[in-house]
């Protein structure tokens, strides 16, 4: 037996050994994620596959291959469907096939890696999808979220799976992005607590265990500042926004102990991600200390040829600024000349391969022989899952208007006239990177109502108009229903459904069909403007015309700009895109089973014309600018959200309120609190905000700053006090020395329900 086979040899010293006795070959194939994974199988019947030539050639070219990515995702990007697809319940089997037959045609029997997209729940045939992030982002509870992905986990392991792709590192700056939907918001501080809960929920430590999973964190850094809201396009920032918005998440994500990410494809400053080793070396390994791998995205080392003139000088670069594995590139098939002409030293290589290969022995595959499916435990689809995937759509759900309290509305002898192209649709409330569903895996508005109301109220539907069509036939039959309806819910927004082939299958009169030209958001689906597409907002007048009340529920993928649709609807709710449990959880809270608890994650504009419009822009000093058309303000601030009761606020208190600057480097704390008290007749959930804005620094400082934030749950008349700590992690600055420092300066400390609205104290920082 070798060292390096031998379990009870510690792991650097097993690395060693095998990485002494790879050819340049072996190596090269480690850093392979090039096979499409839907590419490795054959689909030979029911039941029944087996390996594809794609499979065997790759493994041949390189004596073994250290990745396959999406080996079941299952989407209209991958042409996988139910037909052609791997059924859950086969995932384990296959996959310990290919593991087996990979480690035997390896010289050395070195594993493979399994990696598979998860962004809102596995992107493969039959795996439970929970709301978008923008969505769980809006429930401001990242223990939720550490739950939605331990659910996530459980059921990539029971796929065989190892690496689980999840998107947290984006903070949006502009939402024309069509990637807006993957995204946790605006703020830094909020996206980097929920990093942190991804990766706990993921990998259930910050150590890597045989059987788990591990975080593969996307996309760093900065793609969400793409000039014009364009998909990749260039981040125009410097060093003080990258480390003040766009840094803070993968800081928390190594710090919760991630083993992964994906550089992004966008440039920063002139320098791809994929190429910049300032961001890769300097930062993330020198700074940070993360000692996991860097993926690249699909493609993005080829593009370097634009840098270099070549694919082989484009793959010699990436590996030298810190990339480590590379995803879907042919770059990578010209490393073995690079290395032999002296292009770049093998040492480099041996650095990306050895932290892959500490992965592979930390999962433990190197001392698993694969197993057969008989003895795989399969529990897919656990209800577990469900109730949290339910659980988590409640708490997405963000109540933005409530006039009259038309909201909740009656449960008995109702006629409810849903209308809008989002109502029905399965596709249109479950975002991108969603794999096809079968009949029954989802739940929508107008089948959530009718389960909750049974005989004793009638729910009618009518499409009324598409999501961007300019046809108003369906105009008539909305007209119809309305007006025969006590109240009317306009289902409307936007839609990141790609075309999954479907033509006329419904799922008890919900709709799995799927129209293309509706897309308006998703990866690569960019907009100039903001205002909801189509007629939706003609449809939406027609029925307020009728004089019956109009509660408004959008369902959409980024921040539409809608002042028109707030001026005319009674009640307007913002539900994201809410997951497959998403129709019953909206039903609930319309009827009141459930009060509202979401609170924004992003500011919602007025228009296209106010971007940018993120709540922690940077203090003029001018009292604030304004426009000279329309207000300067969002229509809606970061972190707002409304409720079936009041909450009110009472005065800050903070102790001490004067503190010198070494102290809180040498780790002193402030502790900051405030009184909330339920002051409504209903119980409900206050979600208390923290921020922190500075009346002078060396540097420009930020409007204000999230730096706490508690979801609180209270009787009607009932109080109780939030408490809060700041450290130096939160009053620091990025000084004009380019480095983290405590200035002296008077800061304003708020507790508050939004961005908008706080009680305020201040602190001194003395020298």
């Amino acid at each position: 037996m070798d060292p390096y086979q031998d379990r009870s040899t510690p792991i650097e010293d097993r690395v060693d050994d095998l990485l002494s006795r790879m050819t340049v070959t072996e190596k090269v194939g480690q850093l392979n994620h090039r096979l499409r994974g839907w590419q490795a199988y054959d689909k030979q019947g029911e039941h029944r596959y087996g390996m594809s030539k794609s499979l065997i050639d790759e493994v041949e070219r390189w004596g073994g291959i250290g990745f396959v990515y999406g080996l079941f995702r299952a989407d209209p990007v991958s042409g996988v469907t139910w037909a052609s697809g791997v059924f859950p319940e086969d995932c384990w089997a296959i996959a310990q096939e290919i593991q087996a037959y990979v480690t035997e045609h390896s010289r050395l029997h070195i594993p493979v890696l399994f990696s598979e997209e998860c962004p809102h729940g596995h992107q493969g045939l039959g795996a439970t999808i929970f709301p978008s992030n923008l969505g769980m982002a809006s429930s401001w509870n990242p223990e939720l979220y550490s739950a939605v992905f331990r659910a996530v986990a459980g059921e990539l392991v029971e796929r065989g799976v190892h690496l689980g792709w999840v998107c947290t590192l984006d903070v949006l700056r502009d939402p024309r992005w069509g990637r807006s939907e993957e995204t946790l918001g605006e703020d830094p501080y909020l996206a980097a607590r929920f990093t942190e809960a991804a990766v706990r929920g993921l990998q259930g430590s910050s150590t890597v265990r045989p059987g788990g999973v591990i975080a593969v964190l996307k996309h760093f850094c900065a793609q969400g500042a793409g000039a014009g809201g364009l998909n990749f396009g260039p981040a125009l920032i410097g060093e003080r926004e990258l480390r003040e918005i766009h840094l803070p998440p993968m800081q928390a994500g190594v710090n919760a102990g991630a083993h992964a990410c994906i550089a992004a494809y966008n440039e920063i400053d002139g320098v791809p991600c994929s190429a910049n080793p300032h961001l890769l070396k300097d930062i993330l390994r020198d700074e940070w200390g993360f000692e996991g791998i860097v993926i690249s995205d699909a493609g993005a080392i080829d593009r370097l040829e634009g840098l270099t003139g070549s694919l082989p000088s484009a793959a010699v670069l990436a590996l030298e600024s810190g990339v480590d594995v590379s995803l879907w590139n042919e770059s990578l098939l010209y490393l073995e000349n690079a290395l032999a002409n002296g292009d770049v030293a093998e040492v480099v290589l041996d650095k990306a391969v050895r932290r892959i290969l500490r992965l592979k022995f930390a999962l433990g595959l190197f001392d698993e022989r694969p197993s057969s499916a008989s003895s795989h435990a399969f529990a897919f689809g656990q209800h577990s899952a469900r109730l949290t995937n339910l659980e988590m759509a409640r708490q997405a759900v963000v109540l933005l208007k409530n006039d009259h309290r038309v909201l909740p509305l009656s449960t008995r002898g109702q006629k409810i006239a849903v209308v809008g192209p989002n109502g029905n649709s399965v596709y249109n409330q479950l975002g991108d990177y969603t794999p096809p569903q079968k009949a029954g895996e989802t739940i929508t508005v107008v089948q959530g109502l009718r389960e909750r109301l049974g005989a004793d109220s009638v729910v009618m539907f009518a499409r009324g108009c598409g999501i961007r069509d300019q046809s108003t036939d369906g105009f008539a039959q909305a007209l119809s229903i309305a007006e025969e309806a006590d109240v009317i819910i306009a289902v409307v927004g936007g839609s990141s459904a790609r075309n999954f082939g479907r033509k006329s299958e419904d799922d008890g009169d919900a709709e799995l069909s799927v129209d293309p030209d509706d897309m308006d958001a998703g990866e690569g689906v960019d907009v100039a403007d903001l205002a909801l597409g189509g007629k939706q907002e003609a449809l939406i007048q027609t029925l307020v015309n009728t004089g019956k009340p109009v509660v408004a529920v959008l369902i959409q993928g980024r921040p539409h700009a809608i002042p028109t649709v707030v001026d005319q609807c009674a009640a307007v709710v913002c539900a994201w895109y809410p997951g497959q449990q998403g129709g019953r959880a909206i039903a609930e809270i319309l009827l009141g089973d459930v009060a509202p608890s979401g609170r924004l994650p992003v500011s919602i504009p007025r228009s296209s014309a106010q971007l940018p419009v993120y709540y922690n822009g940077k203090d003029t000093g001018s009292g604030g600018l304004n426009y000279r058309d329309q207000p300067r303000r969002p229509l809606y601030p970061f972190g707002f959200g409304l409720t079936y009761t009041n909450f009110s606020y009472g005065p800050v208190q903070i102790e001490p309120d004067e503190i010198s600057c070494a102290d809180l480097m040498d780790g002193r704390r402030i502790i900051g609190s405030s009184m909330i008290r339920n002051s409504g007749s209903r119980p409900g959930i206050a979600v208390a905000q923290l921020y922190v804005t500075r009346e002078f620094s060396s540097v420009t400082h930020r409007v204000c700053e999230l730096k706490g934030f508690q979801r609180l749950g209270l009787a009607a008349g009932q109080e109780a006090r939030v408490r809060f700590e700041l450290g130096k992690e939160d009053l620091a600055i990025w000084g004009t020395e380019s480095r983290w420092t405590i200035e002296p300066s008077v800061l304003r400390i708020g507790i508050g329900p939004d961005s908008a609205t706080q009680e305020v104290t201040r602190l001194t920082v003395r020298r």
